[in-house]
């Protein structure tokens, strides 16, 4: 039996990947002719992050699936204290890198390589600490853990229901949101050219 928080983890793992990429991507196009949309799309993509991956998947990694893969693996104890330093770091730089871009719509090209290098700090730690959960703590659980921990966390990762992994309908409240980021954004999170 695989159990099913692995594959959601992994599932909000790729559409976070995804949605990192195409941020990366549109910054690198720049506003173009279309600064107000390039700005709302970016807003609303950070947005995204914090509301999904840092409200619901990163606590949901951090009291749950972390604290019993250190129980049946413990030399994973200082990986899994970097994982919670990462948590509490992106939980903060998601609004910094917010904060950034609104100075650049508002202040102009001069705040724009501040924003470009906190992105680009950002979503290096991000992708680095998506690797090493899937490549020690991912597999350790699937190995270490009991059928009685897969059913607790199997029901508290179901809860997250992520949008933008392709596999569940928005919330009627984050529609218009996730409409928007798939219309506008840059493959491979939307249709949009950025």
């Amino acid at each position: 039996m695989k159990p099913r928080t692995l594959e959601i983890i992994r599932d909000e793992h790729s559409s976070m990947a995804a949605m990192l990429q195409s941020l990366r991507l549109m910054v690198k196009q720049g506003p173009g002719d279309d600064p107000k949309g390039f700005f709302e799309v970016l807003r609303a993509m950070l947005f995204y992050i914090d509301e999904f991956p840092e409200r619901l998947h990163h606590p949901k990694e951090t009291e749950l699936l972390f604290p019993r893969v250190v129980k049946a693996v413990p030399e994973l104890g200082v990986a899994v204290a970097r994982l919670d330093r990462d948590h509490e770091y992106t939980e903060q730089a998601v609004r910094d890198v917010h904060q950034m871009l609104v100075a650049w719509e508002m202040l102009g090209d001069s705040r724009r390589q501040e924003f470009q290098e906190t992105l680009t700090r950002y979503i290096n730690v991000y992708l680095a600490h998506m690797q090493l959960e899937e490549q020690e703590i991912l597999p350790a659980a699937q190995k270490h853990l009991t059928e009685a921990d897969w059913e607790e966390l199997d029901a508290a990762f179901e809860e997250n229901r992520d949008p933008l992994t392709g596999k569940y309908q928005p919330d009627p409240v984050f529609e218009q949101l996730f409409t928007r980021i798939v219309r506008d954004a840059p493959a491979p999170i939307g249709l949009g050219g950025g």
